[in-house]
């Protein structure tokens, strides 16, 4: 067969990329080297929930366009996430608002919190300083930084066990910028995303997914480096598979140093892990759809409870462990470190990319960004767009 395109990953870049290019008429072949499509957005329907295979997706986007976009290819509830978080005995709401402070310090005005957490936060900048021998304060990693916007009450307990499980790093090792700033709510409202639209696909994301893909050829549990001709680990041009299928363009949505071989260096990532648990005999296991466990010794970050995110009824439920992960070539990819060493190389990768115009890469790997799911979107329908 002759095709337009190729593309390499039926997650949501992807879908939304062949979607656009079968409507205007061109031949598509997807792969992936999973034995699904959907990518890490996948979800399985097991005692009747749609189980987050690869943890907690929350669709939410200010992109009016978007939501009208998504909402062509599935129903949306009206899902509004709320997560608490344990640090200990004690429970607070996310994000950081009234009910947070109110629970802290046993206050109940914003006045009230707004002065605790100056006094706490100017406490601590005046102690840096003072360590540091300066009148100027500049952070040097996040834990200053974090102690300068929340002060030692909120970044003890909410912040700091989180962080460090989740980057493998002590906080004073990671670089300020990871938190420009830590948004404050001095109102009663656990609503955790600003956007104006949000929600969860109702029958879950692979039936999204699966309109996406209806009208296009797709191709699982293929692995583009055994699928496709190489040389030197790169693609033959013009681009053909082993099997004598031809292409003439490449999307790519894997990870981009992978794709040439390394040759430049390995980008760095972080990984996750997770265990789920069938609970057959439990209608309610922890009362909200995302619960974080804020203490460092906690090996895991957050439990998910699918059920609550369809506002499940009935017997039985399953949950979800999901525990961060250092990243090692074979692992599975899911956060980009995006600090300045990786974003330097990532920068040299991508100027490498340029020897393949017929190639486009694409998504949180291709492009080396953390996306949310509506801007993986934005990106798909504006390359296609563009091209």
């Amino acid at each position: 067969m002759k095709y337009d395109y190729l593309i390499v990953g039926a997650g949501l870049f992807g879908a939304v990329f062949a979607h656009e290019a079968a409507a205007k008429g061109k031949s598509v072949l997807v792969i992936d080297k999973r034995d699904h499509i959907g990518g890490n957005i996948y979800t399985e329907n097991r005692m009747g929930i749609n189980v987050h295979k690869y943890g907690a997706h929350i669709f939410h986007t200010s992109d009016k366009e978007v939501w009208e976009y998504v909402n062509r290819f599935a129903e949306f509830n009206n899902y509004i996430n709320s997560p608490v978080a344990v640090y200990g005995d004690e429970l607070y709401n996310l994000p950081f608002n009234m009910n947070t402070f109110s629970k802290m310090w046993g206050i109940k005005t914003p006045d009230e919190a707004r002065a605790i957490i100056k006094e706490q936060a100017d406490k601590e900048i005046e102690r840096i300083n003072s360590e540091k021998g300066t009148d100027v304060f500049s952070p040097d990693n996040l834990e200053e930084q974090a102690l300068s916007l929340a002060g030692r009450d909120i970044y003890e307990k909410l912040v700091k066990g989180y962080t460090e499980k989740q980057w493998g790093r002590d906080c004073k090792e990671l670089p300020a910028f990871i938190i420009k700033r830590l948004p404050m709510r001095f109102i009663f409202d656990n609503n955790y995303f600003n956007d104006r639209f949000q929600g969860i696909p109702v029958g879950g994301y692979t039936a999204l997914v699966e309109k996406l893909l209806e009208n296009v050829t797709v191709k699982t549990g293929v692995n583009y480096y055994d699928f496709v001709k190489l040389q030197d680990n790169l693609p033959v041009r013009p681009f053909e598979s082993v099997e004598g299928d031809s292409f003439d363009n490449l999307v790519f949505t894997g990870m981009i140093d992978e794709f040439f071989g390394y040759k430049l260096g390995t980008l760095e990532y972080r990984s996750l892990r997770f265990e789920t648990e069938d609970l057959p005999d439990t209608d309610n296991f922890q009362g909200n759809a995302v619960v974080n466990y804020t203490e460092r010794q906690i090996p895991y970050t957050r439990i998910i409870e699918h059920k609550h995110f369809e506002f499940g009824q009935g017997k039985g439920t399953i949950i979800t462990r999901e525990y961060p992960a250092d990243w090692k070539k074979g692992d599975e990819p899911y956060y980009p470190m995006n600090d300045e060493k990786n974003n330097q190389l990532y920068q040299s990768y991508k100027d490498l990319a340029k020897d393949f115009p017929e190639i486009i890469f694409g998504g949180r790997l291709g492009q080396y960004k953390y996306y949310n799911m509506d801007q993986i979107i934005r990106e798909a329908l504006d390359m296609s767009a563009k091209i």
